[in-house]
């Protein structure tokens, strides 16, 4: 019970006036106790910010596990889900800079809790990859190589420091989302046909279907990569 109140409070003060003006001793004074008492359910100031750290990223983590289980076609999961994580962290630095620079700190320094997060975005990229695959909507060889190179891809739209430089820099972070997006979708060889209705005005023809190679020797540099099977 102590410790939920602790990180309440500690929330609080985090979302209000930021965690690197937080200090042990003002959440202690807000709870009626010594700092000393607070150091009995937290090893360090460290763990108070990882705590609360993992209560922000949770949110993002709830709202791609409500994608993950919509009864839609796997290619409009993907695309949600990417939409969905890119506005999650532009507004966490346009309405909640505190916690947007919590965050930063966090990737910044590979927190466990950042780690753990990322990983289970990829997972969830793999299960709707391979709905898509048992579906013939996408063609890819290895779903886990394919959920990772396709969150690759979409590092500059989600991860917290290049979404920043792009509100600021362009003043529209969603400047070409829905062009990697569709690169994504492509490579992993799926909607073909609605993607060329939506883009024959800009496009004579659809482009041809992707693959995802499967083992990262196949190419220089030992990295996965989204490929073109043609």
């Amino acid at each position: 019970m102590w410790r939920e109140r602790i990180l309440d409070v500690a929330e609080e003060h985090f979302r209000r006036i930021g965690y690197q003006k937080t200090s042990v001793a003002d959440i202690a004074s807000c709870l009626g106790m010594s700092s000393a008492n607070i150091y009995r359910f937290f090893p360090s100031r460290a763990a108070i910010n990882k705590s609360i750290c993992g209560r922000f990223i949770a949110k993002a983590t709830r709202l791609a596990d409500a994608v993950a289980r919509q009864e839609a076609p796997a290619h409009e999961k993907l695309e949600s889900l990417f939409k969905l994580l890119h506005e999650e962290r532009r507004k966490n630095f346009v309405e909640e800079k505190p916690v947007h620079d919590l965050i930063v700190a966090a990737t910044a320094e590979s927190w466990p809790v950042i780690s753990a997060h990322s990983a289970h975005l990829v997972a969830i990229i793999g299960n709707i990859i391979e709905e898509g695959a048992d579906a013939g909507s996408f063609s890819v060889i290895d779903a886990a190589i394919a959920s990772r190179s396709a969150m690759n891809a979409f590092v500059p739209f989600y991860h917290p420091v290049l979404v920043e430089e792009r509100v600021r820099n362009a003043g529209n972070a969603e400047e070409g989302l829905g062009e990697q997006i569709s690169f994504i979708l492509q490579a992993l060889g799926g909607n073909d046909e609605s993607r060329c209705s939506r883009d024959q005005q800009r496009r004579p023809t659809c482009p041809a279907s992707h693959e995802v190679i499967r083992r990262s020797g196949d190419v220089p540099g030992g990295t996965a990569h989204l490929v073109s099977k043609a």
